[in-house]
């Protein structure tokens, strides 16, 4: 029986000094979050246990010239001279934590770290779009944690992130909460923006039948094919390979068969190494949101912890790969303005069943229907143009095929190939023209496009700073434009493919009528 139809009158005195209490320790909360960050207002060290960590990472990175030293100084005969190397990328590790140091001051985060070359890095708190919390396994065997503070910015430099790395593991998820709900106000000082409700909810957890899906997202393939060359490089620096010709390859089997066999051992080892890939990146995945922000933790060896603000998500991707789509899955990730070159961070749902993914969807949204509704054509001209361009170079390439069979008498066996990707281009073709679509609903700019690869975004208009329109002299000859509606999220942004141009200055001005009404004008008088 629901509860919503009961009256306030209705309620019990035990539940009105349950909400009482609970309202209490709240406000205790929050008065206490300026407490703590006042605690990080001077200039301070990170955690000394990372003097066991940085000293390890600079050996590592250190090791092509450590062994390089080391095998020259036993061809020289030298003594254990070689071995005093090994103090340099020591010393360097101990000196990266000693010129480390950061603060939470005056409505600002600031990193400090170099001895010749002095960086600061310094953000406004309100500048804070993501905060993640990172921890490798030897972080999490020392109880200790990274901080990742999201800026915003479009840098793929490691000196440009603002990373806090060595801090305790629950001072780290505590800071990450603190730097979410407090914002600086007028004087400076850190003041407390939770909501009065700070329960959090649940929305997604990891389900072991997902693994189902892991063969089919191309990790699997992408790992194998790093190891088959990294093997091969190796055995062929070992000089192997020359000793591998030389053996008998048939095995009493015919040559066929054993392709065939070797065919499957690779689809088995690429499905296994994908399930542990997916294993080792989701397991343990939790999504749930609290009063003001979305939290995110998945990871088997190392975990992360990522939170979102609720006014930095602009909208949602449910990404369809062809594999993913077949077997009715999908995977779903945000589009948070100023994440930047961050993007990879931001994923909802792993691989999982569509239903489910357009579930959460639905709820990050607040409403269902840009993930369900149907989307509008762009007309027979775009379609014609999906067609042109999947078909148009497989007949190039056949014709070129078949230019050689007649030209220089080669065997008809070559045109084979090239014609059975023509006859694969026709139904690619189509499908994407399927995928092809766009709609404006519930204040969502919804776009849809891709076959191998079909995405469908929904932007929030409140998100969009501005919109292109960009054309090619082919799109302008069948009157077809790409409409753009950009965010501040640097790459972020929701791309309407080959839509007739009326139709996109249409779209733009029902979004943001102020953003398009010149062009729109321009536009309406040329037609």
């Amino acid at each position: 029986m629901s509860e919503a139809g009961d009256g306030v009158d209705g309620r019990e005195p035990d539940a009105d000094r349950d909400d009482a209490v609970a309202l209490r320790a709240h406000q205790q909360q929050v008065s206490a979050a300026p407490a703590e960050l006042a605690r990080d207002a001077e200039w301070q060290r990170l955690d000394p246990r990372m003097m066991l960590v940085h000293p390890v990472r600079e050996v590592i990175r250190f090791l092509p010239v450590l062994l390089g030293l080391f095998v020259a100084g036993t061809a020289s005969g030298g003594g254990a001279w070689q071995y005093l190397g090994v103090l340099v990328p020591i010393t360097v590790g101990l000196l990266r934590y000693l010129t480390t140091s950061f603060r939470i001051a005056q409505g600002r985060v600031e990193l400090r770290r170099g001895l010749v070359s002095r960086h600061v890095l310094s953000t406004p708190l309100d500048r804070v779009r993501t905060v993640d919390v990172t921890a490798s396994p030897i972080h999490r065997a020392l109880g200790l944690a990274t901080v990742r503070i999201g800026t915003g910015t479009a840098s793929t430099d490691s000196d440009e992130r603002l990373d806090l790395d060595g801090l305790p593991a629950g001072r780290a998820r505590g800071l990450r909460a603190e730097l979410l709900h407090v914002a600086p106000t007028q004087n400076g000082e850190a003041a407390a923006t939770s909501p009065v409700d700070a329960e959090e909810r649940v929305v997604l957890r990891f389900d072991l039948a997902w693994l189902r899906f892991a063969p089919l997202t191309g990790s699997g393939a992408v790992i194998a094919a790093g190891l088959l060359g990294g093997g091969a490089q190796l055995l062929n620096e070992l000089g192997v390979w020359s000793d591998l010709d030389t053996r008998d390859w048939s095995l009493g089997i015919p040559i066929w068969v054993a392709l065939v066999l070797a065919a499957l051992g690779l689809l088995v080892g690429v499905a296994v190494l994908a399930v542990l890939g997916y294993l080792v990146t989701n397991w343990d995945f939790r999504l749930s949101h609290s009063p003001g922000s979305w939290h995110l933790s998945r990871g088997l060896l190392t975990t992360r912890d990522t939170s979102i603000d609720d006014e930095r998500l602009a909208g949602v991707t449910v990404g369809e790969p062809l594999g993913l789509r077949l077997a009715g899955a999908a995977r779903l990730s945000a589009i948070v303005t100023g994440l930047g070159s961050e993007a990879s961070n931001a994923a909802l749902a792993p691989p999982a069943p569509r239903d489910v993914v357009v579930d959460v969807a639905g709820r990050v949204l607040g409403t269902d229907t840009p993930g369900t509704c149907e989307l509008t054509d762009h007309g027979p001209a775009a379609a014609r143009r999906r067609y042109t361009r999947a078909i148009g170079p497989a007949l190039a390439v056949l014709a070129a095929a078949l230019l050689v069979v007649l030209g220089a008498g080669g065997s008809w066996w070559l045109l084979i190939l090239p014609a059975a990707i023509v006859a694969a281009t026709v139904p690619l073709a189509a499908d994407r023209v399927r995928s092809l679509g766009h709609t404006l609903v519930d204040g969502y700019v919804v776009a849809r496009s891709g076959s191998l690869n079909r995405r469908r975004e929904a932007l929030a208009v409140d998100h969009v700073i501005g919109w292109t329109l960009r054309s090619t002299w082919f799109q302008r000859r069948q009157g077809l434009t790409t409409l753009v509606a950009t965010t501040a999220g640097g790459r972020q942004s929701v791309t309407v493919l080959d839509v007739p141009e009326t139709r996109a200055v249409e779209l733009a001005r029902l979004a943001l009528p102020e953003l398009i009404g010149a062009f729109g004008r321009r536009v309406a008088d040329r037609d």
